[in-house]
């Protein structure tokens, strides 16, 4: 079993490497960074200690195996438009070979009801992965799904665990990608007691990068224990080329991914991460004696912006934050640049088979980002309605403005409405202004465009035309191919 286990000489499959007695620590060594000797550089923006509200706890178990499914823990969790996704870390017999497989299920919500748990992803009879499969990490990029996982042939590995990954067109189907053969394996860098190896893996795509953040027991910089997140980042999924690793400089071109592990972002075992937009920063979360502590760090890993956040509560298990297709913290929609949502599914008890089980919601908002201050970070803001400085509604959209004469107007494309503007706002372009009552036409197959600038920009449907007090005229196909079309507005 790939279970959270005590993991003193010998290992079974790819259970939590922590030590007996040893959960993950609070303190946080990290290498330290090179600094320049050729100027001072000025000093680095406070620490900014963030406040907390909102605290929210299921009533009780949320997701969970069937039949004869004896642990349940280790979930990857994505918000897809309206539903809740998630997979997790199990075993059910009907999932052949026998060892650890991967769930999935859904929801409407983060406390459910989820839907009946199904095995996706089990071992492959054969390569490093042949027993066991465990700890997802999934993502999607474009229409991709890449699922990163802990994989062991057997049980008693000892420094077996390796990190696979898998490709799905809908994260139900899955397909090993790399030939089926690891990714990353351990660096071997140090060989300790506890004998757990590479995985528990969490990966996050920022700006065309691919990062993952894992477990190595065996790394240089991994505590005495086992414990340590090392990261890795490439433009490729698989891992195989333009590879960088973390060190004490920041991330660095190495040959390959098992170069040595010198740097740990946490103390910690079987964490997860994610990206937060409107402040450029990662959050990665980790368990701690009273919950899951959320550490920040800036994108070079050389300061962390904040103070660490805790979401207090019981667990047995590392946590699964709640993340859009990418990795990244969900926008909030009342406060894009202020507030984040901190949720979590992590398992609760230890069940009878001496595993974790029972996978409960726990959560937060923290509040005091100061967010939004930087050109990418106004990427949090797209499709929030601000306001403009001539008394209408600027719509935020691609890095440009779609200024509104009627707010109303501006409403239906939105995500949310704001009711102050943030200041960086000013330095983008207005694409266009929709004044009230402005030209409207109608393809012959019911597309629906303001006609703005020469340009047709397609909103959708005639009711928003109305809205804008707008007359719509139909044309001939030869007409409306006549004309440029933007599809910005498009819902």
């Amino acid at each position: 079993m790939l279970a959270a286990s005590v993991l003193v000489g010998a290992v079974t499959a790819c259970s939590d490497p922590a030590a007996s007695g040893s959960a993950a620590s609070v303190s946080v060594p990290i290498s330290p960074v090179r600094k320049s000797t050729s100027a001072v550089p000025p000093p680095p923006p406070k620490k900014v200690t963030l406040t907390v509200d909102k605290p929210r706890e299921s009533a009780g178990v949320v997701v969970r195996g069937v039949e004869d499914a004896p642990y349940n823990y280790a979930p990857a969790v994505l918000r897809e438009g309206s539903r809740i996704r998630a997979w997790w870390c199990s075993q059910m017999s009907v999932a052949q070979p026998g060892g650890d497989d991967i769930l999935h299920s859904e929801a409407p919500s983060l406390d459910g009801p989820f839907s009946t748990a199904v095995p996706v992803f089990s071992g492959s009879s054969a390569s490093f992965d042949a027993m066991h499969v465990c700890d997802p990490s999934v993502i999607r990029v474009g229409g991709t799904y890449y699922m990163y996982y802990t994989g062991a042939s057997r049980d008693n590995h000892a420094n077996g665990s390796s990190i696979g990954v898998a490709t799905s067109p809908d994260g139900i189907t899955w397909t090993r990608a790399n030939n089926g053969q690891a990714i990353v394996v351990p660096a071997n860098d140090v060989i300790r007691e506890n004998a757990y190896g590479a995985g528990q893996q969490s990966a996050v795509h920022v700006d065309g990068w691919f990062y993952l953040m894992f477990t190595d027991t065996t790394g240089r910089a991994t505590h005495p224990n086992g414990a340590g997140q090392f990261v890795l980042r490439s433009r490729d999924p698989l891992f195989g080329k333009g590879v960088e690793a973390l060190g004490e400089g920041g991330m660095v071109p190495v040959s390959s991914t098992t170069v040595p592990r010198t740097r740990s972002v946490v103390e910690a075992f079987s964490s997860d991460w994610m990206w937060i937009d409107a402040v450029s920063a990662f959050a990665i979360a980790h368990s701690t004696d009273a919950g899951t502590t959320i550490t920040f760090w800036d994108k070079e890993f050389t300061r962390r912006p904040f103070d660490p956040v805790l979401i207090p509560g019981v667990w047995r298990e590392g946590p699964g934050l709640v993340r859009t297709a990418e990795g990244h913290a969900p926008i909030h929609p009342a406060d894009p640049c202020g507030r984040v949502s901190l949720d979590v599914l992590r398992s609760t008890v230890i069940g009878a088979a001496n595993a974790p089980t029972d996978i409960r919601h726990f959560g937060l908002d923290a509040v005091g980002l100061r967010g939004c201050t930087t050109k990418a970070e106004l990427s949090a803001l797209n499709r929030y309605t601000v306001p403009s400085p001539e008394n209408t509604a600027d719509l935020v959209v691609g890095g440009e403005v779609i200024r509104f004469e009627r707010r109303s107007v501006a409403k239906e494309f939105s995500r949310g409405v704001l009711a102050e503007r943030p200041a960086l706002v000013d330095s983008l372009p207005v694409a266009v202004r929709v004044p009230a009552r402005a030209e409207a036409l109608r393809s012959p197959d019911g597309e629906v465009g303001l006609l703005l600038d020469g340009k047709l920009w397609l909103v959708g449907s005639a009711e928003v035309a109305a809205l804008n007090a707008s007359t719509v005229k139909t044309v001939s196909e030869q007409e409306w191919s006549r004309y440029e079309r933007r599809s910005e507005l498009r819902p």
